[in-house]
């Protein structure tokens, strides 16, 4: 059965969850919003988005170093507790999200941190490019809706798929640790160095 963009967009309002999660509950639930609801909850990820407004005060600086020793990162990932932090899987997710960093080079944590200006700009730069089209336009600012989604996947670390799973987004990694660990984690920051780059 075919699940429906529009569908997928619905469960994830309704629950905060990933795309992919929540497409492959519909599927499961064939196309049953209220069954994949449940099929969700069984996974324990609903449970997430309650939690991710809950402080942060805890967490790990971790750090990776690419082995050519050109490439360095230091991120940031906040949890509540102590006891959370200490947990290896936790240390483990701090270090996968490093290495993400310096394969990907993200420039933001998520698209709310992009300037306005930034924003705008690459608005104007994908008008421009469908300003010969006659395309109505409603068209074009749809296409530009598209293409901007395209851009906070390539820009924003939380919009990225993951390097070591890409049918999820490092926001959907993030999300499936909350439900495991029943706390909120965030992304506070992160640096990424490299050599000859400013």
């Amino acid at each position: 059965m075919e699940i429906k963009a529009e569908q997928v967009k619905q469960l994830r309002d309704m629950t905060g969850i990933g795309m992919m999660e929540c497409k492959r509950a519909l599927q499961e639930a064939g196309g049953d919003l209220e069954k994949a609801i449940t099929i969700l909850r069984k996974k324990g990820y609903a449970r997430a988005k309650d939690k991710m407004d809950r402080e942060t005060s805890e967490g790990l600086i971790g750090s990776y170093i690419h082995t050519n020793g050109k490439i360095g990162v230091l991120v940031e990932l906040n949890c509540e507790t102590d006891f959370v932090a200490r947990n290896e899987e936790f240390q483990t997710l701090v270090k996968n999200i490093a290495m993400h960093i310096a394969a990907t080079n993200p420039k933001y944590i998520a698209p709310e941190d992009i300037e306005d200006e930034v924003l705008e700009q690459e608005k104007e730069i994908i008008r421009a490019q469908f300003k010969d089209s006659n395309k109505p336009p409603q068209v074009i600012e749809k296409i530009v809706e598209g293409k901007l989604k395209k851009f906070y996947e390539e820009i924003c670390l939380l919009e990225q798929a993951y390097i070591r799973d890409d049918k999820m987004t490092i926001a959907e990694l993030i999300a499936s640790h909350i439900a495991k660990f029943g706390e909120n984690i965030q992304i506070k920051r992160f640096a990424r160095f490299e050599i000859g780059q400013s």
